[in-house]
C-alpha cells in the first residue's frame, strides 16, 4: 500500500509541476495573432480580441476569453457579424491520458448575432465558406495537400490502428443573455431574439442530457415569447437522435390577435416512432376569444418524407359578437398524413362539429401555389338557422287587402341604389375548391329539406354548382347554377325544376303565410350580371314557367267579391256572412318573363268548377308594385251561404284590375259597365223577339197559309237580322 501511495504521490507531483509549467511558460495570449490571421484567411474578416486570453485553475483547469468581435465588411449597418462579453472553458487533464477530451461547463455570455440582408441580396454570411475566400487554395494546392495527408496518413495507420479513438464528453453548455438580429432589407422584414439564455446538462453521446431554454422575440409587429425543457439523447455515431419529456409553452401577440397561453407536450420524438402530444391554447382573434386543447399521435418517417397525425383531436370554444350567437363549440377528429413528396395533404376518418352540426367525411389538399383542395363529407343534420341564429319564422309580408275603385297609384322605390355595392368576391379567385355533400336533412331560412346532395367547386373565380337536389314538402328540386366573378360585374346563370311541392307549407315555413295553395311544378332558367340588390333586380332576365293543381289563391274570393258587387249594382242587397278569403282552382299555368326590372306574363290562367280567370299584366319588382288585368268568366253557380244565384252574370267575362304596392294591393272590379252592356243586349233580344212575333202574325193574315213557306220564312229572317243588326 505504501508503494501505491508513493506511486500516486509522485503522479501528482509530476501533474502539479506540468500544470506549474504551463500556466507559468506558456502564455495563450501569444496565440492571439495566430488565431486572429487564421480567421481572415478563412472568413476574409477582421476578429477583434479585447481582453485577454487566461488560464484558470479552479475549480478546473481551462482558460477564459474576454470580449470577442467579427466584424461585418463595409455596406452593413451594424459593425458585427457576432460578438460575446466572456467566454469559459474547462478542460480536465486526466483523461486525456485515457483519449478522452472531457470538457467542463462551456459559458458564453453577451452573445450577439447580426445578420443582414440587403436591397441588392447580398448578405453579411456571403463569403464566410472557404470556398469563396479570396485566399482560397488552388485546386492543383488543395490536391496536393490532400496527397501529403493520405501519404502521413499511410505512414502511421499501423500505428494508430492500435490505439484507442477519442472519445468527447462536455459536462455542460451555458448561453446567457444572448441576442440575434435579423435584417431582411427585400423582404421588409426585422427578427429579433433577446434575452435568449440556454443551458445542457452533461453531453455524452449515448447518453440523456438536459436542455432548456427560454427567449423573448419580435418580427416587426409581432411580439413572443418561449420557455422550454426536454431531455435530448444523441446517438454515439452522431448522426440521429431524440428527444423525451419535451415541455413548451410560449406567447405572441401581433397588436390584433394574441395567443396569452400556449403549451406543448410531447413524451418522446424519433424519427419513424409515434410521438403521443398534448397541447392547449387561450388567446384573442381580432374581437373574438377562444380556448382549445387536443392530442395526437405523430409520426414523422425516417426520410422526413412522410408526417402522420393519426388519432388527432381539437376541442375549441369561440366567443364573440361577430359570431351569429355570441358563440361556438368546435371540435375535430381525424387522422392526417402529409407527403412532402407529393406535398399533399390527405385527410380521413374526419369528424367536425360546430355546435349541432355534425359533419364527416375526406378531405385532402394540395399545396400548390393555390392550394388545391378536394372533399367528400356527409352530415345527418343541418339546421343552418340554428348555427347562424336566424329566427323561426319571417315576418309575414302579407297584408289584409285593400278593395278600391280608385284608379292604380303610383308607389316610390324603397331601394335606395347610391348606398348599395357589390359584394367583393377577390377572395374566389384564389381559391381551388371542389367537392360533394351529402345531407340527410336540412333546415334553411326554415325550409325542411331531406336527402340533400350538392356537387360544387370554386376555382379561380368561378362558383359551380354542378348539381342540387333534394326532397322537400312531398316533392323535389334539382337544379344547378353558375357564378363567374372574373369580369367587372359578377354574371351567373340559374337552372332549376320544381317538381310536386306543396307550395302553402312551404310559403308558410319561408315567409310566415302562403299567398297560394296547392301541388306546384316550376322551371326556371335565368341569367344576370351584379350582386347588389337593385343592380340585380335590374339586370335578371329569364323565364318562370309555372303549373299549380288543385289549390287555391288566399287574401281574393271571386266569387264573393262578384255577388257582392252584384248586389249593390243591382239594388237587391245581400245577406251572405263573410266568406275565406280565398279562391279555388283545379289548375293554374302562367309563364313569368323576367326583364328590366319586370316581370310580365300574358298567358295567366287558372280553372275552377264555376270560375275561368284569364290574366296578364306585369310587376315592377324594383319598386315592388304590380298592375295585372284578371278576366273572369262565370261558368257555375255563384249562390253562396244565404244568397241567391246570379245566373244572368253567367257566360259573363268580368275584369278584376289587381294594383298598387306589394305589401298592400288593390282590386277594381267593372261590374256595372258589364251589366250595362248585358241589359242592352236584353233589350234588343226582346225587341227582335217581339218583332219576329208580330211580323209573323202580319204575315199569317196577309199570306194566310203560304206563311208557312220556307222561302218566305227565310225572305222575312233576313229583313229582321238587317233591321238588329
Amino acid at each position: 500500500m505504501k508503494k501505491i501511495a508513493i506511486i500516486l504521490s509522485v503522479i501528482m507531483a509530476v501533474v502539479a509541476v506540468a500544470l506549474v509549467a504551463l500556466v507559468t511558460l506558456v502564455n495563450p495570449n501569444q496565440f492571439k495573432p495566430l488565431i486572429v490571421e487564421q480567421v481572415k484567411k478563412s472568413t476574409s474578416r477582421d476578429l477583434i480580441i479585447d481582453g485577454d486570453i487566461e488560464w484558470r485553475l479552479f475549480p478546473s483547469i481551462g482558460f477564459t476569453i474576454g470580449k470577442m468581435e467579427l466584424n461585418n465588411p463595409t455596406g452593413f449597418s451594424n459593425k458585427n457579424l457576432v460578438q460575446f462579453d466572456n467566454a469559459e472553458l474547462d478542460i480536465s487533464v486526466l483523461p486525456l491520458l485515457s483519449q478522452t477530451l472531457e470538457i467542463g461547463n462551456i459559458t458564453l455570455d453577451g452573445a450577439s448575432l447580426f445578420i443582414e440582408t440587403l436591397k441588392d441580396g447580398s448578405s453579411n454570411l456571403d463569403g464566410l465558406s472557404d470556398e469563396s475566400s479570396p485566399d482560397t487554395k488552388t485546386a492543383s494546392e488543395s490536391v496536393q495537400a490532400v496527397s501529403q495527408s493520405e501519404s502521413e496518413l499511410n505512414v502511421t495507420t499501423e500505428q494508430e490502428s492500435s490505439q484507442k479513438s477519442w472519445s468527447i464528453v462536455v459536462a455542460g453548455i451555458d448561453i446567457i443573455n444572448a441576442s440575434a438580429t435579423i435584417e431582411d432589407h427585400q423582404l421588409g422584414s426585422f427578427t429579433q431574439l433577446s434575452e435568449l439564455n440556454l443551458h445542457l446538462d452533461a453531453f455524452v453521446p449515448g447518453e440523456w442530457s438536459r436542455l432548456q431554454f427560454d427567449v423573448k422575440g419580435k418580427k416587426d409587429k409581432q411580439q413572443f415569447t418561449a420557455t422550454a425543457g426536454t431531455q435530448l439523447f444523441i446517438a454515439t455515431t452522431l448522426d440521429s437522435g431524440k428527444i423525451k419529456e419535451l415541455s413548451l409553452s410560449a406567447t405572441f401577440d401581433d397588436q390584433i390577435n394574441q395567443i396569452e397561453s400556449f403549451v406543448l407536450n410531447v413524451d418522446q420524438f424519433e424519427l419513424g416512432e409515434k410521438a403521443n402530444i398534448s397541447y392547449s391554447v387561450k388567446g384573442q382573434a381580432a374581437d373574438v376569444s377562444f380556448t382549445a386543447n387536443g392530442s395526437t399521435a405523430l409520426i414523422v418517417s425516417s426520410d422526413l418524407n412522410v408526417i402522420q397525425a393519426l388519432g388527432l383531436v381539437i376541442n375549441a370554444n369561440v366567443v364573440g359578437s361577430a359570431l351569429p350567437k355570441g358563440k361556438m363549440a368546435i371540435g375535430i377528429n381525424a387522422d392526417t398524413t402529409f407527403t412532402a413528396e407529393k406535398q399533399l395533404v390527405d385527410v380521413r376518418n374526419l369528424n367536425l362539429s360546430l355546435d349541432q352540426l355534425l359533419l364527416d367525411g375526406t378531405l385532402t389538399t394540395k399545396l400548390n401555389t393555390i392550394p388545391q383542395v378536394r372533399f367528400d363529407l356527409h352530415s345527418p343534420d343541418v339546421n343552418l338557422d340554428q348555427l347562424l341564429a336566424v329566427s323561426e319564422k319571417k315576418t309575414s309580408a302579407t297584408n289584409p287587402t285593400k278593395i278600391s275603385s280608385s284608379q292604380p297609384g303610383k308607389t316610390k322605390s324603397i331601394n335606395d341604389a347610391s348606398a348599395e355595392q357589390e359584394p367583393d368576391l377577390t377572395a374566389l379567385k384564389s381559391l381551388d375548391i371542389a367537392g360533394k355533400i351529402n345531407i340527410d336533412k336540412l333546415t334553411a331560412n326554415n325550409l325542411k329539406m331531406s336527402e340533400v346532395f350538392i356537387d360544387v367547386s370554386v376555382i379561380k373565380g368561378i362558383v359551380d354548382l354542378k348539381r342540387f337536389r333534394t326532397n322537400l314538402y312531398d316533392g323535389s328540386i334539382d337544379a344547378k347554377a353558375k357564378l363567374n366573378a372574373n369580369g367587372k360585374l359578377a354574371s351567373y346563370t340559374v337552372n332549376s325544376k320544381v317538381k310536386g311541392v306543396k307550395v302553402s307549407p312551404l310559403l308558410d315555413d319561408m315567409m310566415g303565410d302562403s299567398v297560394v295553395e296547392g301541388i306546384g311544378n316550376i322551371n326556371a332558367y335565368l341569367v344576370g350580371k351584379g350582386l347588389a340588390p337593385t343592380t340585380l333586380k335590374k339586370n335578371i332576365k329569364g323565364t318562370v314557367d309555372i303549373v299549380f293543381s288543385d289549390g287555391a289563391v288566399k287574401g281574393l274570393n271571386v266569387a264573393q267579391m262578384l255577388r257582392v258587387n252584384y248586389a249593390k249594382i243591382t239594388g237587391k242587397g245581400s245577406q251572405e256572412k263573410t266568406e275565406p278569403k280565398k279562391t279555388d282552382f283545379s289548375a293554374m299555368t302562367a309563364t313569368l318573363k323576367l326583364a328590366d326590372g319586370i316581370v310580365s306574363t300574358n298567358n295567366l290562367a287558372m280553372q275552377s268548377p264555376m270560375l275561368r280567370i284569364k290574366g296578364e299584366g306585369s310587376a315592377d319588382y324594383i319598386k315592388e308594385t304590380a298592375n295585372v288585368l284578371i278576366n273572369t268568366s262565370v261558368v257555375g253557380s255563384l249562390k253562396g251561404q244565404g244568397g241567391k244565384n246570379i245566373d244572368d252574370l253567367k257566360d259573363l267575362t268580368i275584369p278584376v284590375r289587381v294594383f298598387g304596392p306589394w305589401a298592400a294591393p288593390e282590386y277594381k272590379i267593372e261590374l256595372s259597365d258589364v251589366l250595362k252592356q248585358e241589359s242592352v243586349e236584353k233589350a234588343k233580344k226582346r225587341a227582335e223577339e217581339k218583332t219576329r212575333k208580330e211580323l209573323q202574325r202580319g204575315l199569317d193574315k196577309i199570306l194566310g197559309d203560304k206563311a208557312k213557306d220556307d222561302k218566305i220564312n227565310e225572305a222575312a229572317n233576313k229583313l229582321l237580322n238587317k233591321l238588329f243588326h
